[in-house]
């Protein structure tokens, strides 16, 4: 298995070595969003991009925000908008190429980027930034999350972002706020991401010592090395 051609949608339909639980699926939003929206990261309409199963846009839903969740793969759309009818929660979700955003144009007032960004190769990057650029508003927030080159190398990441990256990529078109470390939790215990890494590995056994130096939480859930980027359009 490549992570660098990742099949998303064939990934939540459960065909892939590591079964049907994926690594970012916590069953709630990301804490360092959660943390994000505190401290007064969103406002307006605001669009979660790569939204997969939906739970970081059905918890800004639940804190008041209007929603809408973009995501290139129907199995998790069709999973996010379960979520949201169970839970009485109003979240627009869609089927959308995030290097396009056709239809959006001028929509978004505020941006939620969590781990889309370090899917993309460089190319796609720029297309998708432009993207952006063209669905939101004048002073429009961006805000994203992704791996940084502090991951292990065995860590099965499509791409590792430094911070220069962010900065010639985004910088262009965005006025850069912050770059800072952040963490990102994952799903896996140390044991289980050792067997997933096994798993998409099979020719190459990983070498589980900086694996297990990765930090976990209190539920023992990894801890994965972020870049958290805050920008405004101009």
């Amino acid at each position: 298995m490549d992570v660098t051609d990742v099949d998303f949608e064939e990934m939540y339909q459960g065909k892939t070595p590591i079964g049907d639980k994926m690594p970012w699926d916590i069953a709630g939003p990301q804490p360092a969003v959660v943390a994000l929206e505190a401290d007064g990261g969103f406002h307006g309409e605001v669009l979660d991009i790569g939204c997969g199963l939906g739970e970081n846009a059905l918890f800004l839903a639940s804190r008041g925000h209007r929603v809408t969740g973009l995501d290139g793969a129907p199995t998790a759309l069709a999973r996010a908008r379960e979520a949201a009818e169970k839970r009485g929660l109003d979240v627009t979700f869609a089927q959308a190429d995030a290097t396009r955003l056709d239809g959006y144009e001028g929509r978004f007032d505020a941006v939620l980027d969590s781990a889309l960004y370090h899917c993309l190769d460089e190319e796609q990057r720029h297309a998708y930034v432009a993207a952006l650029g063209r669905a939101t508003k004048s002073g429009a927030q961006l805000n994203v999350f992704c791996f940084s080159d502090a991951v292990p190398e065995n860590f099965p990441v499509p791409y590792r972002i430094t911070e220069q990256n962010l900065r010639d990529t985004v910088g262009g078109d965005w006025t850069i706020d912050v770059i800072e470390q952040a963490v990102y939790t994952t799903a896996m215990t140390r044991e289980g991401l050792i067997a997933a890494v096994a798993s998409v590995t099979p020719d190459a056994q990983p070498d589980p010592t900086a694996l297990n130096a990765l930090d976990v939480d209190e539920q023992g859930r990894v801890l994965v090395p972020m870049l958290r980027l805050a920008a405004r359009r101009a």
